[in-house]
This record gives structure tokens, C-alpha cells and sequence, in this order.
């Protein structure tokens, strides 16, 4: 059912949106932990539900290299540990910009496509250099707007944009990586081993920072906050996953990286509904420079490498 290259694009976008509802449960848990906790319980819960499916696929294990080691670790602890903490907290220092912390994950595949190139040799798009300037341009401008943002150096980068920066360049790093491993192993098993490997550092950085538990005392709200917990583990935790990694199956890593626009588009959506945020007309500007120079260096790719030997690369 899903052997065709584009039933895996379409596979990754339903990952990647289901990723958009995410801080709608997050700013939530906010209230009640740390950055860290939340991302600790949340890969403890995950890691209950696929510990079984690891298990079962142990056998795979065996013929892993170092190459493949320091993927799954780079997997884990990078894109999954260190970037969904980033993540989380850049939406603690965004100041409600949330849209802004959405919003400049539309960098990262241009992270992606600059790892694809060394690691999986994927070409890059032609004028690559303008290009990035262009995207960059777009992002001062849905960062900072059209006002100079800063009365002295150390302001100049907002803490919110720097941790949403490094959090798209470790998640643009993973779906290299990703893209790597699922020709190695089996999807499921990628998909496990990204949360049960990244449990030790979790552990030690949430142990190193010392802070209590400060979970609701009564009942009523330590069963609202544990509910919140799970659906967030699971909708844009698990179950994206499970789809994002058996999209990638039979999609390149650059083509990919595009399909994974749709988690800031939900994630605005979100936001509007709920949070009652609209964007600013540099925020759009700023969108539409970044959009374009994805559009642009998609369509090359398609231009050059063809439909043809793009599946049959993907495959």
C-alpha cells in the first residue's frame, strides 16, 4: 500500500503535522514541569510502548557498524533528547512569539540538505549560496520583524530563536540520519531505538539540574496533567514517528525535509485557533522569502534528477 516514493511524502507530512499540535500540549505541562521533566516523561512513556517492538526485532542489531551506532546516537540524543528540549525551551523564553519558534523550523531543510550532500551525496541545488541568504533574510525577518533588535551585541540574538535555531539543526540532522538507518533496519526499530537510546541522557541532564518534582498535589489535577502527558507522548510523539520513519523508507532526504513544512504550517494553525496569535506582515514576508527558496531548490531537484530517478533513488 504505501510502496510508492509519494505515499511516503505524504506519510512524512501526516508525521510531521501530527509534530504541530505538539506545543499545545507542552505549554501546558509547562505549568507543572521543567523542560526537561516533560521531555524525560515523555520518552519514558514512549519507551513503555516500544520496548516490546525492539524486543522483537532484536536480530537487526547484529550487523550494525559504528557509522550506524553514531546515527542512532545522533538520532536519540540529538534530534531526539537535545532538540525536543531545545524545542521546549524556546517555547519557555519565546515571551507568547510562539509563531516565531514554529516558524523558523522552515530552516531546517536547509540544515538537511547541506548534511544530505556529505553524507548521503545527495547533490546540491544550484545557486545554493543566494539561496541561503535569501532563507536567512527570511528569518531575520520572522525573528526580529522590521525593527533592530538589539541596543548593544549581546542582544542581538533572542535565547527563544537561538534554542528554535539549534533545535531545526539537530531535527534536519536526524532526517539525514533517519534516511540512513531505515535502509539498515526496519522502521519501527529506528523508531524505537530513537526514544529508548536517548533515555540515559535524559536522565543525567534532568539528575544534573537538581530542580523537584512539582506535579499538582490534588487528584482531579494530577490526573489532567498525567492524560495531558500521554496524549502528548503518543499523537505527536509515537504515532508521528512510527508514520515519519516508514514515509522515509521510500523518500530522499532532501524531498523529505520539504514534507516536514507541514509542522510549522499546523503548528500557526494551532496557534491561531487556540492561542489567538495572528502574524505580523514581516512574519509573512518573511514566510514567503523562506518558502520560496524551498520551492525553488525543490523544483531543481525534480528538474534534475527526474521523476524517474528520483524513485528510483528513494526506493
Amino acid at each position: 500500500m504505501f510502496a510508492k516514493p509519494s505515499n511516503g511524502f505524504w506519510l512524512i507530512v501526516l508525521g510531521a503535522a501530527l509534530w504541530g499540535v505538539d506545543p499545545l500540549f507542552r505549554i501546558i505541562l509547562l505549568h507543572s514541569m521543567t523542560s526537561s521533566q516533560i521531555v524525560l516523561l515523555e520518552h519514558v512513556v514512549i519507551a513503555l510502548f516500544v520496548a516490546p517492538i525492539l524486543w522483537k526485532n532484536r536480530g537487526e542489531l547484529k550487523g550494525l557498524g559504528l557509522r550506524h551506532v553514531g546515527a542512532l546516537l545522533f538520532i536519540s540524543w540529538g534530534g531526539s533528547a537535545l532538540a525536543t528540549l531545545m524545542f521546549t525551551l524556546a517555547l519557555q523564553y519565546a515571551g507568547g512569539a510562539f509563531n516565531t519558534v514554529l516558524l523558523l523550523q522552515k530552516l531546517q531543510p536547509l540544515f538537511a540538505i547541506i548534511l544530505a550532500h556529505f553524507m548521503l551525496k545527495e547533490s546540491l541545488p544550484r545557486n545554493f549560496a543566494p539561496l541561503l541568504v535569501l532563507a536567512l533574510g527570511g528569518t531575520y525577518l520572522l525573528t526580529f520583524g522590521f525593527t533592530v533588535p538589539f541596543g548593544h551585541a549581546g542582544e542581538f540574538m533572542q535565547l527563544g530563536s537561538l534554542l528554535a535555531l539549534g533545535a531545526a539543526a539537530l531535527w534536519g540532522g536526524s532526517t539525514v540520519m533517519g534516511r540512513y538507518m531505515v535502509g539498515k533496519l526496519k522502521y519501527e526499530t529506528v523508531t524505537s531505538l530513537r526514544f529508548i537510546l536517548a533515555l540515559p541522557l535524559l536522565l543525567a541532564i534532568t539528575a544534573g539540574e537538581g530542580h523537584a518534582w512539582m506535579l499538582p498535589a490534588g487528584g482531579l489535577a494530577l490526573t489532567l496533567v498525567g492524560v495531558n502527558l500521554l496524549l502528548q507522548a503518543l499523537l505527536p510523539g509515537l504515532l508521528s514517528l512510527l508514520a515519519y520513519y516508514k514515509g522515509l523508507k521510500t523518500t530522499k532526504a532532501s524531498v523529505a525535509t520539504l514534507a516536514e513544512l507541514s509542522f510549522p504550517m499546523v503548528g500557526v494553525l494551532v496557534n491561531w485557533l487556540y492561542g489567538g496569535e495572528l502574524l505580523t506582515v514581516a512574519q509573512i514576508i518573511g514566510f514567503v522569502l523562506i518558502w520560496s527558496v524551498l520551492f525553488i531548490i525543490s523544483h531543481q531537484q525534480t528538474r534534475e534528477i527526474g521523476p524517474e530517478q528520483l524513485a528510483k533513488q528513494a526506493a
